[in-house]
């Protein structure tokens, strides 16, 4: 199946032209290149019919032939509006919705926006439908506060949607007066209905507003959540936290299925959506909290709190080394990596399997059919005490006292961060060592050049590190 846009530099689409089979073959391919290092990797989920899957949708307006007033998606690569009239990815039913919008806002004179000139009103139309429910909002983002004929525009909106044959559930007014392009502003004005739709999603419901993060493939999102929770093996006993959590989707799916929940959302707005999901759904062992999910993390491992088991669910550019480190410092016994980047997950796993934790599979999911984007489901779980590593090496590289091999430089810097705020150099344990009669590696503790001034280790840091010695019972 091909599509004329496509023809238009859309760039919607890369993989359109490709059989759908040879798509998700060469997906998989992808991943294993990446992950097969680490461990298996299934194979790829994909979709019975892989079209008209978006169930959110962004236009923007422009002026089409003669003046009228159109609207569609960039070409690829610049800032040219593709008028759109169906797409092949999207849902119908939207499709229609945006016929009717530009219908209706036509009729009402409405102009778009000129971002050179800053004249006009519309900017952009988003539009969500719930798949299971079949509610439709539609969220008209202007460039000034006031709407002309605001009560005309949504009496003409609903008729001609019903000339469509879709009946529009909410109509919201959101105001974006800024020189930028992100889609929307800051505030927002129910025209009509309640400013929200609902959507079921693996058995739980969910309000969706305008600036909610919802997946937008339902059919794949459920197969995705799926695969993460069974990859989780709980048994009800479980305390579980679910990092970047959005409005609360996996950790709410999770929820029936463990003791506790616990969800991290830097975004504050989520947030609250999540803890109105698991207010509506009778969800009584799930909590939320507004942070940022590093910062989090980290305070709650040195606080001493524990997860038996942590969702990951990064944006694109993947976690962070101190996420990383904080998740190693909880060692939960099973960690699931949702990522929707396979280059940032594999940089991550890396990470992670320093840290102790073996990579048990790699599962793709082909949420973006006809696109280069791929999800993946990663379990990994803690390596425990029977559990090794054949390492190959010679004796006689063996020159550490039975002391010195208690604890690594790192395990000692970071004791003595923890417990005294200092931060000591490697140099600086090596000389506390030497004084304490731990014998180095030769050399270990020289200066580079034999008239080079080493700094010497100051007194607060000497009795801290003496401390951590003591603390692994090297003196």
């Amino acid at each position: 199946m091909d599509c004329k846009l496509r023809a238009k530099n859309c760039g919607g689409c890369p993989m359109l032209g490709m059989d759908y089979a040879a798509q998700l073959k060469q997906k998989e391919e992808t991943v294993k290149k990446l992950l097969g290092r680490f461990g298996p990797v299934e194979h790829i989920r994909g979709m019975e019919t892989p079209y008209h899957y978006r169930n959110k949708v962004i236009s923007t307006f422009t002026t089409g032939w003669g003046g009228k007033l159109t609207s569609g998606i960039y070409a690829a690569n610049s800032h040219k509006v593709l008028p759109v009239e169906s797409c092949l990815l999207q849902d119908e039913v939207l499709d229609k919705t945006m016929l009717a919008v530009r219908a209706a806002a036509g009729a009402c004179h409405y102009q778009p926006f000129n971002e050179d000139k800053g004249t006009g009103l519309l900017r952009h139309c988003l539009l969500r439908r719930g798949v299971m429910t079949g509610q439709v909002m539609v969220v008209l983002v202007t460039a000034q506060p006031v709407l002309p004929g605001a009560k005309n525009f949504v009496k003409a909106l609903l008729t001609e949607a019903g000339k469509q044959g879709v009946a529009i559930t909410t109509i919201v007014q959101n105001v974006n007066d800024r020189k930028t392009s992100v889609v929307l502003g800051d505030m927002e004005k129910v025209l009509y209905g309640k400013g929200f739709i609902l959507d079921t999603l693996c058995g739980k419901t969910y309000a969706l507003s305008p600036r909610s993060f919802y997946q937008i493939n339902h059919t794949q999102t459920e197969v995705l959540y799926g695969l993460a929770v069974d990859a989780a093996h709980l048994t009800g006993k479980e305390v579980v936290l679910d990092a970047y959590c959005g409005i609360g989707t996996i950790g709410l799916t999770a929820a029936d299925h463990a003791k506790q929940v616990v969800g991290v959302e830097v975004n504050r707005e989520a947030v609250h959506d999540a803890i109105g999901n698991a207010k509506h759904n009778g969800v009584k062992n799930a909590r939320f909290f507004a942070a940022d999910a590093t910062r989090w993390i980290g305070e709650a491992a040195a606080a001493g709190e524990r997860a038996d088991v942590i969702f990951m669910d990064p944006p694109r550019e993947g976690s962070t080394p101190q996420f990383i480190e904080s998740v190693a410092r909880m060692a939960p016994k099973r960690v699931v990596y949702v990522s929707c980047n396979p280059v940032t997950l594999a940089r991550d796993l890396e990470l992670l399997t320093r840290k102790g934790y073996k990579v048990e599979s790699s599962t793709p999911v082909d949420m973006f059919p006809h696109s280069e984007h791929i999800e993946t489901v990663c379990l990994l779980s803690k390596l425990n005490a029977k559990q090794h590593i054949e390492v190959d090496i010679h004796m006689d590289e063996l020159d550490l006292t039975d002391a010195e091999k208690k604890a690594t430089y790192s395990e000692i810097k970071e004791y003595v961060l923890e417990h005294t705020g200092l931060k000591v150099s490697s140099l600086y344990i090596a000389q506390v060592k030497q004084k304490c009669g731990i014998i180095e590696r030769e050399n270990y503790n020289k200066p580079k050049s034999d008239d080079a001034k080493q700094p010497q280790c100051p007194p607060d840091k000497e009795k801290a590190i003496k401390e951590a010695l003591k603390h692994f019972g090297m003196i």
